[in-house]
């Protein structure tokens, strides 16, 4: 079982406290016209935070110079004429369940505005730079979805699983609420040891049920002492996730939800018994209680292999040198196998059909191996690069065994179908039935779009 993340340990009354968000399902939508066909119950995003290279996973160039192509080789799919890298042998034998879009593109250079912009939809104020999270910030896409689509199961209806993203220093800005206040974060879960059960969520013997109802009636009868208050926004943030806590701790269904023994020894170790891998299976998990919004952060800092070179757990897609090494030995076969066994697992579990999965990044890496002296690592790498990058499209009537784009013979410039990461969001909000055309409202009652792209209509049938 997977543990609540906070950024201090705490015990079950901080808990009730912060009062954390959790789990949720969404209201059912619809057009000016009628009734609407939603083509998606759920959206999974799992966020590889550094860049995944292009050139070695999704869009090898294997005609080219070795400066271009790289060390690798690739090898063919389940899907006639398309190629990957050599080293996701799995991920190629199940091709035939979805999508590559190879077009990708945008102009900041940096991780941490970088995907400020991948998870608000909007470009940083300090584009191309790793500036720290404000309180001010746009809000991430789940924190939008929760003000819009509040109601479902437990009550919740977003949740980060396996963050925050540390890009390398700092938590990246863009994973918060921000302006909207912290009563929308999405549930912050914490996959840094998937063995471990969360004690703030286990029953305790000297706390029976009718002790906790008796903290809810005294806090009840305080809240009426503090009405004179309620303009004040960070005591409406606090109470409401006093009562997101209590309503997570009274439903042992909620509480379930992170049990991974619950599942079979098989399909743990299918997943990969490591901290990406279990982050995956987790969020399986949620799809099928209905979470309508998941995002897994598929390693939690986009370069911790610089301070733990020989823990995999830490390594990130920010491969600067050192990149075929680290992509071989560590990245590779570990995304490879979880990867692989999220699409398969949710595919032979029905899952796929009504759940939107997403595999990106921030950005891309550089069409040229180069070794740079900036950085630590002793043969080359790629440099960042945004003009052009790969991202996969699964589940939800995305084409099965399907390239969207093309890019010239360095996979460093679309020459066909150029999308932008706010096209992605608003591809995402619209699959789960949220137009574009959608408006939520800040706190100061203004009308805000949902998204700013437009639907990415070839990825589908």
């Amino acid at each position: 079982m997977l543990a609540f993340r906070a950024d201090t340990m705490f015990d079950r009354r901080m808990f009730l406290a912060l009062g954390m968000p959790l789990l949720s399902g969404i209201a059912n939508g619809s057009t000016g016209d009628g009734a609407k066909t939603r083509k998606a119950k759920s959206v999974l995003v799992v966020f590889c935070g550094g860049g995944q290279s292009q050139l070695e996973m999704w869009d090898p160039k294997p005609n080219a110079p070795v400066e271009i192509r790289g060390a690798f080789g690739s090898i063919a799919t389940k899907v006639p004429g398309v190629r990957f890298g050599e080293h996701l042998p799995k991920v190629a034998s199940i091709a035939n369940k979805f999508t590559v879009l190879k077009s990708v593109s945008h102009d900041d250079l940096d991780h941490g505005s970088a995907c400020y912009l991948s998870l608000t939809g909007h470009f940083h104020p300090q584009k191309s730079a790793n500036p720290p999270p404000k309180p001010d910030d746009l809000p991430t896409v789940g924190s939008i979805f929760r003000r819009i689509r509040p109601i479902g199961p437990f009550g919740f209806s977003s949740s980060h699983v396996n963050g925050p993203l540390v890009v390398p220093e700092l938590n990246s800005p863009g994973q918060n609420s921000g302006y909207l206040g912290r009563a929308y974060d999405p549930l912050a879960v914490d996959g840094s040891d998937p063995e471990k059960s969360l004690p703030s969520l286990n029953p305790r013997e000297e706390l029976p049920t009718v002790r906790i109802q008796q903290r809810q009636s005294l806090k009840n009868a305080l809240e009426k002492e503090q009405r004179k208050w309620e303009s004040v926004p960070g005591l409406l943030d606090h109470d409401l996730r006093y009562k997101q806590a209590y309503q997570i701790l009274s439903d042992p269904k909620a509480r379930s939800a992170f049990d991974l023994s619950q599942e079979k020894d098989s399909v743990r170790d299918r997943y990969g018994r490591n901290r990406s891998g279990q982050a995956c299976l987790l969020a399986r998990r949620l799809v099928e209680r209905e979470m309508p919004w998941v995002t897994v952060f598929w390693n939690p800092n986009i370069r911790g292999q610089d301070s733990a070179p020989n823990e995999t757990d830490q390594y990130g897609w920010d491969t600067h040198n050192d990149i075929f090494e680290s992509m071989k030995d560590h990245l590779l076969p570990r995304f490879d196998q979880s990867f692989s066994a999220l699409l398969e697992d949710m595919d032979s579990r029905g899952l796929l059909d009504s759940t939107l999965v997403v595999c990106m990044g921030e950005f891309g890496r550089a069409p040229l191996v180069a070794l740079e002296p900036r950085f630590a690592g002793a043969t080359p790498g790629r440099k960042h690069w945004a003009a052009t990058y790969s991202v996969v499209f699964a589940g939800a009537g995305v084409t099965r065994g399907g390239v969207v784009g093309a890019t010239d013979r360095a996979a460093a410039y679309p020459v066909q179908d150029r999308v932008t990461p706010q096209d992605i969001i608003t591809t995402l909000f619209d699959a789960l039935g949220v137009p574009p055309t959608e408006h939520y409202h800040d706190l100061l009652n203004r009308p805000v779009a949902v998204s700013t792209g437009k639907p990415i209509k070839k990825l589908f049938i």
